[in-house]
């Protein structure tokens, strides 16, 4: 006997889910509705099967193809206009004469005995037979009157209350004669059980009612698709079922990997090559598809993730359904009854309440609060930079794909036969997308010259020699799983806001400029790298005195590619210097707050043992410092500023210093003391640069957080070059770090980070101008208010995140706390 699995249905009810995909193919437990019905036909023997087939047809074909690997044989009969069920039916009717067939929906999940019910036709030689099932509540469904006999004695389709006299719902399942299609008109739309049944009943001929025994569910809506998942989970359903039972009722498919530290209470499902890591909790009925990251400290309970999806750290999901290829940021909540459709982007801290709709290709900006659905706006990211260039997850938010659409749209800006450097830190990741990144450039006829391995301070340099830009690709620091990819212009320095502005807007409209085949771009890779910027940098600081100090110094590489650089620059120095992990170490390419930490102890036990002058310590990318004292003592990096300015400054006894509004005033004693003068500047790294670039006076600039400006040399951070900036100014005044740090009066600045929905950030801001009333303000960036006392406190929205940072200085650590307590609730009263 042949079959006919019905797969033409829209399912309208389940948008979005079914926006983008026809409904048989919506997963339950990971495999298609109608893949559970054909195996179902399989294992009662109906293997050569017709499909009907209109609403995404290729969709379906695409995925069954011919049936092969499931063990069939499937034809499909492709509907050009709705044809009814009927008429859908009759459309196949070419591969159906032969024999009685037995006809499915492709879209209802069910372990019914078709070979029962095939004979009980047999049996009563009927022309058609009806499956029917009991469900408790019958209005959604036709009902079904049938005599002891199970002879048909009545249809009802959608009752209401008032006319339901039965709980035998019809569930679409039929087995008929051929004889049936001779009450089908061809071409137009026909249904079963509203015009064939009821002209068949009529002209007496025997219609039968089989009452069936066991699991059927019409998944018509997101309730039932939901308990559809609960009940194969729960073991409701005979279903087949992929992978390997690890405890009770938790089942986990090839490949997957599941951290023994996360917790997982059944029944659940994870789908092959899902990833669960440490601190995740997953609870009873969620399935989780392949491929599927679920990251620390995330929380699921019911929830049906499709395949491809990300999830974020400490987001919470609850009842929910999330659409494939979906990117669920950090500290999202997702409530019951909330659906996601394919290809979104849920951002960080925001909360999608229940029931809410939200259609494929949307992006809710982070702590956006969404109570309605989204069904029109297109997808779209409101700023392609943040703070550190182009930034996001490795493989979640920065891929391939991305990297090369980037390269070719940065390439588009440029001139033909311009030149590129490139470079990376020592992750993986980073190596990946440059190669990516490196053939987008060619391929748009520019010549890329890869400085591979390379600092960041080496990388701006080589750039500034003539390319016409840059580009590098590090791990965001402290962030081991997550990639920046940093643009520089022809001065090695961070990309203008208007390049920035520039870049955004090619990228957006995806007009990327390719080249003629004889334009591709030429690759190099230029040698002695490393020689020439130590000979300059060496060139251009003064390092008098440093040959007859005898100082000996430990640096600490920290495993990364500041490493490479102080062979060369060492041996040239004339120091007596200890180098401690000179080796790159591939697995770590960053370094957490507490892993930063211990090794700034392990630095400072081994200066004070080695009675060294002092330490530093790089960052992996040899962009920043950090320093110990003689004695082994850190100098934590905001002190370590206002020691490398009054070193510079009683040097230079003139000039000016860069340094962010956010540094303590303090650092205005300091330069007064010894004749320089402060310039203040925005927060943005680039500001910094501008200045120290643009005004010829510049002597000196920090950011308080381990960068430093040493204008003779470059005007961006350059962890090398402050390194041997200070031991020359060292081993000329001849005093030691801790004498310095002595001598300058101590500061208290408190720092605190609000979350602040990105809608309401501009009248948090108007809010902190009027509260300030008639106290003075800088508005230099962000607002800060000062008070008659001197006291002030600076409060600055984040470009990137839906955050408002606020920091406060006083003469104590609690009167500093006491001034952020008071703004934090002028910020918190504006932002709720």
């Amino acid at each position: 006997m042949k079959a006919v699995v019905m797969a033409g249905g829209e399912g309208t009810r389940l948008r979005p889910m079914t926006a983008s995909m026809p409904k048989p193919l919506l997963p339950v437990e990971n495999k298609p509705i109608m893949e559970h019905v054909l195996r179902l036909l399989k294992r009662h023997g109906l293997t050569e099967t017709v499909v009907t087939v209109q609403f995404l047809a290729s969709l379906v074909k695409n995925y069954f193809g011919d049936g092969e690997e499931l063990g069939m044989e499937l034809t499909y009969a492709n509907e050009e206009k709705p044809l009814g069920t009927a008429g859908s039916v009759k459309n196949a009717e070419e591969a159906l004469r032969d024999d009685a067939f037995l006809v499915i929906s492709g879209d209802a999940l069910t372990d019914f005995d078709l070979t029962d019910l095939i004979r009980f036709h047999r049996e009563r030689g009927a022309m058609v037979t009806v499956c029917l099932t009991r469900v408790p509540n019958p209005l959604e469904f036709g009902i079904t009157i049938v005599d002891e006999d199970g002879k048909v004695e009545r249809f009802l389709e959608k009752p209401t209350w008032g006319q339901v006299f039965s709980d035998t719902v019809n569930t679409g399942i039929y087995v008929m004669e051929p004889e049936v299609f001779d009450y089908v008109e061809p071409d137009v739309p026909v249904d079963w059980s509203g015009d064939v049944f009821p002209q068949l009943m009529k002209e007496g001929k025997p219609i039968y009612g089989y009452i069936a025994e066991g699991y059927w569910e019409d998944v018509g809506t997101h309730e039932s698709y939901v308990k559809a998942q609960a009940d194969v989970l729960e073991g409701k359903v005979d279903a087949e079922r992929d992978g390997f039972e690890i405890s009770p009722g938790v089942w986990v498919a090839e490949g997957a990997e599941v951290h023994p530290d996360a917790v997982l209470r059944g029944p659940l499902y994870i789908g092959d090559y899902a990833k669960v890591e440490a601190g995740a909790e997953i609870r009873e009925h969620s399935v989780i598809g392949s491929n599927v990251v679920v990251k620390s400290g995330a929380f699921l309970h019911r929830a049906v993730v499709h395949d491809n999806v990300y999830i974020g750290p400490q987001s919470n999901l609850r009842g929910c359904v999330i659409g494939k290829n979906t990117d669920i940021m950090r500290a999202s909540r997702i409530e019951d009854g909330a659906v996601v459709g394919d290809e979104c982007l849920i951002g960080e801290e925001s909360i999608v309440q229940g029931n809410v709709r939200i259609y494929p290709f949307k992006t809710i900006e982070a702590g956006a609060f969404v109570n309605t659905s989204v069904i029109w706006e297109s997808r779209g990211q409101a700023h392609l930079f943040g703070a550190r260039g182009v930034s996001g997850i490795l493989n979640v938010e920065i891929t391939p794909e991305l990297a090369v659409r980037l390269a070719g749209a940065y390439a588009t800006t440029l001139k033909k036969g311009s030149t590129v450097c490139t470079a990376r830190d020592h992750s993986r990741g980073a190596r990946a997308l440059k190669r990516a990144i490196i053939s987008a450039l060619q391929a748009s006829a520019i010549d890329v010259r890869d400085l591979e391995n390379v600092p960041l301070p080496v990388a701006r340099q080589q750039t500034a020699r003539g390319s016409a830009g840059g580009i590098m690709i590090r791990t965001t620091p402290g962030v081991p799983d997550s990639v920046d990819i940093m643009f520089f212009d022809e001065r090695g320095a961070d990309l203008s806001q208007a390049g920035q502005r520039k870049l955004d807007r090619v990228y957006a409209r995806q007009e990327y400029r390719r080249a003629f085949p004889g334009e591709i771009g030429d690759l190099s890779f230029p040698s002695s790298v490393y020689d020439s910027y130590t000979g300059s940098l060496l060139r251009a600081v003064d390092t008098t005195g440093v040959a007859e100090a005898g100082l000996k110094v430990v640096v600490d590489a920290s495993n990364g590619s500041a490493g490479l650089v102080l062979p060369s620059l060492l041996g040239r120095l004339g120091v007596d210097a200890l180098t401690i992990n000179p080796g790159l170490d591939e697995s770590r390419p960053t370094e957490s707050a507490e892993s930063r930490r211990a090794g700034l102890v392990r630095l400072g036990e081994i200066v004070a043992s080695a009675r060294a002058a002092f330490g530093v310590r790089f960052d992996p990318v040899g962009e920043r410092i950090s320093l110990v004292d003689e004695h082994g003592r850190i100098v934590e990096d905001d002190r370590a500023l206002l020691v490398m300015l009054d070193l510079v400054a009683a040097e230079r006894r003139s000039g000016r210093v860069a340094l962010p509004v956010t540094t303590t005033r303090i650092a205005e004693q300091v330069a007064a003391y010894h004749g320089t003068q402060v310039e203040w500047t925005t927060t943005s790294p680039d500001d910094l640069t501008r200045v120290s670039r643009d005004d010829d006076g510049t002597v000196f600039g920090g950011d308080g957080r381990g960068g430093f400006i040493v204008p003779e040399f470059s005007s961006v951070f350059d962890g090398a070059a402050a390194f041997v900036r200070l031991i020359g100014l060292v081993a000329r005044t001849q005093l030691t770090l801790s004498q310095i740090d002595a001598r300058i009066p101590r500061a208290h600045v408190s720092r605190r980070d609000l979350a602040t929905p990105w809608a309401v950030k501009g009248l948090v801001m108007r809010t902190v101008v009027e509260a300030a009333g008639d106290r003075s303000v800088d508005t230099t960036d962000g607002v800060r208010v000062v008070e008659s006392d001197g006291r002030w406190v600076m409060v600055l929205p984040d470009p990137a995140e839906a955050v408002t940072h606020l920091w406060a200085e006083g003469p104590d650590e609690a009167s500093a706390q006491a001034l952020l307590d008071e703004w934090a609730a002028v910020v918190d009263s504006a932002g709720h």
